[in-house]
């Protein structure tokens, strides 16, 4: 069992998005590894079903926590707050994954979609950390997660909203870093590769797309490339988990890591390459047509 240095007591996690995908299969990891597990969703009476199916704890059981947390409302995010100091004290974990998928060009997504975008990864993540931050310098260790992607490492085309709030991740926990280290208090960004969850299929994934207006070519080419990419790519969330396990074991200050040999690739050639090259490599990868190859007037020839 996973031991709290600063008690008996095994070391608590709160993960948000605990219902589904990367975050069930975290929540349902770390709990058989003993930690105590704040699953933290919007839907508690449906996902705890799920979550205890997964972890074969019992209703009563005081390792798997369930609390109400909707990330766009910052009443629901203060009193999730409160809620998660009642039931563990200060967290030794806390994991932001809650996130939303959305795919369509820049002019075909609506202002309303990046403002929940930046709600969901941004605004109520930041919210929740500076409601449980006092409570955790108190306690003189911890460990946020910041759970980033492949597109908050390189934007890329057709995901904008999803591409620049993974950006705003990484930052935000760069600058954070710094502030809470003396406390005891370290900092992980998580690039995750390619995982077969809900958000990589059409169900999971807000569709803006016009498939017939003037980005018809694109999204024609870059669906059937994306589609076979993720066929072979794809791993089993677990397979995830298993590395978010290690991340909370750091002691490091701030730590940028992969995981999943498609991140950890993208990471290596983010340092190799200049952002030209990546960009060239991303519009060949994709089948994007070259650089003014769509002018009016100009006949499309690949």
């Amino acid at each position: 069992m996973s031991s709290n240095p600063r008690s008996s007591e095994p070391r608590s996690v709160v993960i948000t998005g605990a219902s589904r995908g990367l975050g069930l299969a975290s929540a349902n990891h770390l709990y058989q590894r003993g930690w105590r597990v704040v699953a933290a969703m919007r839907s508690v009476d449906t996902g705890m079903k799920v979550l205890r199916k997964a972890t074969g704890a019992g209703d009563d059981d005081p390792r798997l926590v369930g609390v109400s947390l909707d990330l766009t409302d910052s009443g629901s995010v203060t009193a999730a707050a409160r809620s998660i100091e009642d039931a563990v004290g200060a967290p030794f974990g806390l994991v932001h994954n809650a996130g939303i998928s959305a795919a369509g060009m820049v002019e075909e997504t609506p202002a309303e979609l990046w403002e929940r975008m930046f709600a969901t990864t941004i605004f109520g993540p930041v919210l929740l950390t500076k409601e449980l931050l006092p409570s955790m310098r108190g306690a003189g260790a911890g460990r946020i997660v910041l759970v980033s992607s492949q597109g908050g490492v390189r934007g890329m085309p057709a995901t904008a909203p999803y591409s620049a709030v993974k950006g705003a991740l990484e930052r935000w926990g760069e600058s954070m870093a710094g502030e809470v280290a003396p406390f005891g208090i370290g900092v992980t960004v998580v690039v995750t590769g390619t995982y077969d969850t809900e958000i990589i299929t059409d169900a999971g994934t807000t569709d803006c797309r016009d498939l017939t207006g003037v980005y018809a070519r694109h999204h024609t080419t870059m669906d059937k490339r994306g589609r076979a990419a993720m066929k072979m790519a794809a791993r089993a969330p677990e397979k995830f988990a298993s590395g978010l396990a290690k991340a909370l074991d750091s002691k490091k200050p701030f730590v940028k890591t992969a995981i999943g040999p498609d991140a950890r690739m993208l990471l290596i050639a983010n340092r190799l390459l200049p952002s030209a090259g990546l960009h060239h490599m991303t519009r060949l990868m994709m089948g994007i047509p070259r650089f003014g190859a769509m002018r009016s007037g100009d006949t499309y020839s690949g």
